[in-house]
């Protein structure tokens, strides 16, 4: 796309706490020559504002950790002038968690950033962001002022901020519908009044990634003094774009980009962080970033946010997903056994899930639920396997997922049928120890305590292949 020639066009403040974004990833670019692109998490803030997703101090902080040890490069702890909570919680996590710049939110007004200020005051890197709606449809509407008056409002805002702490980001609220000259204005106006991040909310989640980029790139290029400062955007899920107009804005030159674990946030969510980081780590041949993210801590993260909210993450989400490492239909059971990378784009590990699972149902196929009969103990020749496939498609197709325990009830019905067949029953225990009884397990069992080359005496592989169909 147009904005190709620009990928490698990156914009810093030189000046941010003891060791700025911008100098991090002057550092990283340095080390492993490509750009970094700092991870700005508002799961404390914008994802708290979810409904039902709401947390106290007490859970703030013990996320506060885990985000720590995810090692994103802002927290935004809280909007410290909503609640004596949200105050402490930011107060709390400033004075806990020393590595990240710790952000609170503030409105473009002097209560608000006097109060973001004050809870601030432990943080070892403290960043104040104020935000300000700029599209003609808000200030008409919600704020009722004009555009000079916005602008004065925001420049005021910022010097304001600024005299507190050297780190301000500041966002223009509803910028993708904003007019675009309009918004080159103020983002000049902020800039000369001491911002050092200027962040593009797509607010409402209404832009699409061609025209996201668009706007990213138009302001590299028309906005006096962009080279000093740090671009950032952030995006809403309403249109199900949010890691995608994310992706886009790198591409176009953003730095900095704003997202949630497990994309909470408000309406559909921000844009997830899990999936914007691995689409980034995956496809390195396209996106040729980093992150300082340990991307072994995605799972247990969103497992503690889950915990902790009580609100489940949906079992087909990418990354974290129950389903996201989970096989059921033959032709994939096949393939995984037989190599994984037929499908699975990364491993489970990389992200922190424990590992693959076969799931038993419907279009599970024999090689799957012969290798599953051999873990429970027992071994079968071809045409044994045959009437406990038959059986088990049937017992499927009525309970969709078959545990060890209706699988157990095949083996004996089949071997009460077939009193003069050859049945072998092998010894699940090691060598030399007695047989324990048979545990009642869940169906999802790890691919990985399965042998990967086996293949049934007499067994067609093509023949395996089909029986998943």
């Amino acid at each position: 796309m147009f904005y190709n020639t620009y990928l490698n066009i990156i914009s810093f403040p030189s000046f941010v706490c003891r060791l700025t974004i911008g100098e991090r990833q002057r550092k990283g670019a340095m080390k492993m020559e490509r750009p970094r692109i700092a991870i700005f998490d508002t799961t404390l803030r914008d994802g708290e504002q979810s409904p039902g997703c709401s947390m106290n101090v007490k859970e703030k902080l013990r996320l506060a950790h885990q985000l720590d040890r995810l090692g994103v490069d802002v927290i935004e702890a809280g909007f410290p002038i909503a609640s004596e909570g949200d105050f402490t919680a930011v107060q709390a996590i400033a004075a806990a968690v020393p590595r990240p710049i710790i952000a609170a939110l503030a409105r473009a007004c002097v209560k608000d950033i006097e109060r973001a200020a004050q809870s601030l005051s432990g943080a070892v890197c403290p960043r104040i962001h104020v935000f300000l709606a700029t599209s003609e449809i808000h200030l008409q509407h919600k704020l009722r002022i004009t555009q000079q008056q916005c602008l004065e409002q925001a420049r005021d805002a910022v010097r304001l901020a600024k005299s507190f702490c050297r780190d301000v980001e500041f966002s223009p609220e509803d910028a993708t519908r904003t007019s675009p000259q309009f918004l080159y204005r103020i983002l000049e106006a902020v800039i000369e009044a001491g911002a050092t991040t200027l962040n593009i909310p797509d607010t409402v989640g209404y832009s699409v990634p061609a025209e996201f980029a668009e706007l990213i790139f138009g302001i590299r290029q028309n906005v006096r003094g962009i080279e000093k400062v740090t671009i950032s955007a952030h995006c809403h899920n309403d249109l199900g774009l949010a890691v995608a107009n994310s992706l886009a804005a790198v591409a176009a030159g953003a730095r900095q980009v704003e997202c949630a674990i497990n994309g909470i946030g408000e309406r559909a969510g921000n844009a997830s962080l899990e999936e914007f980081v691995m689409a980034l780590r995956v496809r390195s041949d396209r996106y040729a970033y980093e992150t300082g993210i340990v991307s072994e801590q995605l799972f247990p993260a969103s497992k503690l946010l889950s915990e902790i909210t009580e609100v489940p993450v949906q079992p087909n989400k990418a990354i974290i997903g129950r389903n996201a490492f989970a096989h059921e239909a033959g032709i994939h059971q096949d393939g995984m056994l037989k190599n994984r990378l037929t499908y699975e784009i990364m491993t489970p590990q990389s992200v922190g899930v424990p590992d693959s699972t076969l799931v038993l149902g419907k279009h599970s196929g024999r090689h799957a639920l012969g290798l599953r009969c051999e873990q429970l103990g027992y071994s079968f020749d071809r045409r044994e396997l045959d009437d406990i496939y038959r059986q088990f498609v049937i017992l499927a197709d009525e309970i969709k997922h078959v545990h060890d325990h209706h699988l157990l009830d095949l083996i004996r019905e089949s071997r009460g049928i077939r009193q003069g067949s050859q049945l072998s029953v092998a010894a699940a225990a090691p060598t030399g120890t007695s047989r324990k009884p048979l545990p009642l397990l869940p169906s999802d069992y790890s691919a990985a305590t399965l042998p990967h080359n086996a293949v049934t005496e007499h067994h067609s592989e093509q023949e395996d292949y089909l029986w998943g169909v």
